[in-house]
C-alpha cells in the first residue's frame, strides 16, 4: 500500500511528461477502493477477484478517464464489480458499484464484437447499469460523507 502510494506522482509526472499512461492505474485504483470503502486486496493475480470484504468479492476496475472502456472482466468468482474513476491526481474521484449478473448481462447482450469478445464495457455502460449515481464520490462534502449509508455488500 505505501509503494502504491509513491507511485501517483510518479505515475502522474509520467503521463504529463510523454502524454501516456505508466500501466499502474489498475493498481492505483484497487489501493484507492480498499483505502475508501475498506475492502481487504487478494494476492496478485487471485483469478477473478481483487478484494474482498464481509463474504462478498470484488473485481476492481479502474480509468483515469470518464470515456472509454472498462479493463477486461474475468469470469472468476466475482460478486460485484468495482469501477474506480480517477482524477488527474490518480486520486479517487468516483467509484460505481454494480452486481455481477447486471455486468455479465451487459457482456453478453449481442451487437459488440468489442464487448462480447474483449470483455469490456464502456465506462457510460458500466454507469448506467449501476444506476448512474456512484456509492462514493470525493465531491460529497464531508459533513454528508459522514452520514453515508454503504450498500450492504460493503458494510
Amino acid at each position: 500500500m505505501a509503494i502504491l502510494k509513491d507511485v501517483k506522482p510518479l505515475a502522474r509526472e509520467y503521463y504529463e511528461a510523454t502524454g501516456k499512461p505508466l500501466g499502474v492505474t489498475g493498481e492505483i485504483a484497487e489501493y484507492e477502493a480498499a483505502n475508501i470503502l475498506g475492502l481487504q486486496l487478494t494476492i496478485a493475480r487471485e483469478h477473478g477477484m481483487d478484494a474482498k470484504k464481509n463474504g462478498f468479492t470484488f473485481q476492481i476496475k479502474g480509468r483515469r478517464a470518464t470515456e472509454g472502456q472498462t479493463g477486461r472482466f474475468s469470469n472468476g468468482p466475482w460478486d460485484y464489480a468495482l469501477l474506480v474513476l480517477l482524477d488527474d491526481c490518480f486520486d479517487a474521484d468516483s467509484i460505481y458499484l454494480a452486481e455481477r449478473a447486471l455486468v455479465i448481462a451487459a457482456l453478453d447482450a449481442p451487437g459488440s464484437k468489442g464487448r462480447n469478445e474483449g470483455r469490456s464495457l464502456a465506462i457510460a455502460k458500466f454507469k448506467a447499469i449501476a444506476g448512474k449515481a456512484p456509492i462514493w464520490s470525493k465531491h460529497i462534502p464531508e459533513h454528508l460523507r459522514q452520514h453515508w449509508k454503504p450498500p450492504a455488500c460493503l458494510k
